[in-house]
């Protein structure tokens, strides 16, 4: 965030503190008093009175001509700031979308961390540190003591001396956005947290964007149940918290790896009851290269295929899935594939492996 307006040539705005010039911002976001206070953890009456120093200093008249000044003055630059008021912590508001308005801080962890500060990449240090944060954006904005960032982050392989405290402070410095006074990464008593007014975490996104799909299904609009599926799906960018250490990054690869199979199951499901058959095709032979072993991954592709009079091609595929069952565990088809290669073999709609809204 700008410090002065000087180099806009907007004449008066200097004369604002570091102080008021958070305010004016605030007001430019669309912020309320009591949201400004929250965000600048301030009180209501100091709010009140620095905002009443902003107009008096800029000769502005009311709040509207606040919100015109931070942007005319480039405080408040259009598609590069929050466009909507800032949630309070615990809101779920400003992330129901999962569009890019409201939250200052990012992080993303279906993939490798990523973290954008107002739009722009943000170093966050080494792989350790990288995993306090992570930690903290899948609390979900629920305080995380430091024993459990231990046991999280290092295991059985506890550091010397006090280090969260340290990573903690490092963090906060990297996450810091231009002069606001109030740290990113909250402490109270029962621990460190990352408020979900100011922060979105794509696992949280995702998670509601499944969430709006099963209530799409309930509804009767299986296309919105796809397309809501979709998008949650395109938000994986490869392994989940790729490369970071700890118990905690390591049972969420395996979670987030179950889940997105999980749900590439349940979207092709709906597609095959919309008919949908060469897009459910396309999308589980790609995912039956990465799971070879998922026996419902690879039933629902031959159903598909079947479903495309394909059917030499749905009885390789399970030809090919039962030699890897065979090769790497020394097991054969279960149920689910011997049903539906009993299905191809007939050439009748038995057994089509729809899968249910819950089953994801």
């Amino acid at each position: 965030m700008p410090t002065t307006t000087e180099a806009r040539g907007v004449p008066g705005a200097t004369v604002l503190t570091a102080d008021e010039r958070e305010v004016l911002y605030a007001l430019g976001c669309g912020l309320e008093d009591a949201e400004i206070a929250d965000a600048l953890a301030l009180p209501g009456h100091v709010v009140a009175e620095r905002i009443s120093a902003v107009l008096g200093k800029l000769g502005l008249s009311d709040r509207a001509a606040a919100v015109v000044h931070a942007f005319d003055c480039g405080l408040v630059v259009p598609g590069q700031g929050p466009r909507r008021p800032v949630p309070a912590p615990g809101s779920t508001a400003g992330r129901r979308t999962g569009t890019a308005s409201g939250p200052w801080l990012r992080v993303s962890l279906l993939g490798p961390l990523r973290t954008s500060l107002a739009g722009r990449p943000v170093d966050v240090g080494p792989l350790r540190q990288q995993a306090v944060l992570a930690a903290l954006a899948l609390s979900a904005g629920r305080p995380v003591s430091r024993r459990r960032l231990l046991d999280d982050v290092w295991g059985r392989e506890m550091p010397d001396g006090n280090v969260v405290p340290v990573y903690v402070y490092r963090l906060r410095k990297s996450l810091r956005l231009g002069e606001r006074p109030d740290p990113v990464i909250r402490r109270d008593r029962y621990g460190y947290a990352l408020p979900r007014g100011v922060v979105e975490v794509d696992v949280l996104c995702m998670e509601d964007l499944v969430t709006r799909s099963g209530e799409a299904e309930r509804a009767g609009d299986l296309s919105e149940a796809v397309r809501l599926c979709a998008r949650a799906l395109e938000l994986f960018r490869g392994e989940p918290l790729a490369g970071l250490p700890g118990p905690l990054a390591e049972s969420e690869r395996l979670r987030l790896t179950g889940r997105r199979v999980a749900l590439a199951q349940r979207k092709a499901g709906w597609q095959l009851t919309l008919g949908r058959h060469a897009e459910v095709i396309a999308e589980l032979s790609a995912l039956t290269r990465e799971e070879p072993l998922n026996e419902p991954v690879a039933a629902t592709l031959m159903h598909a295929l079947r479903r495309g009079d394909r059917r030499a091609e749905a009885l390789a595929v399970f030809d090919r899935t039962a030699r890897r069952l065979a090769d790497d565990l020394g097991v054969a088809p279960g149920d689910v594939l011997v049903r539906a290669r009993r299905a191809v073999l007939r050439g009748d709609g038995a057994g089509t492996g729809r899968v249910r809204a819950g089953a994801a």
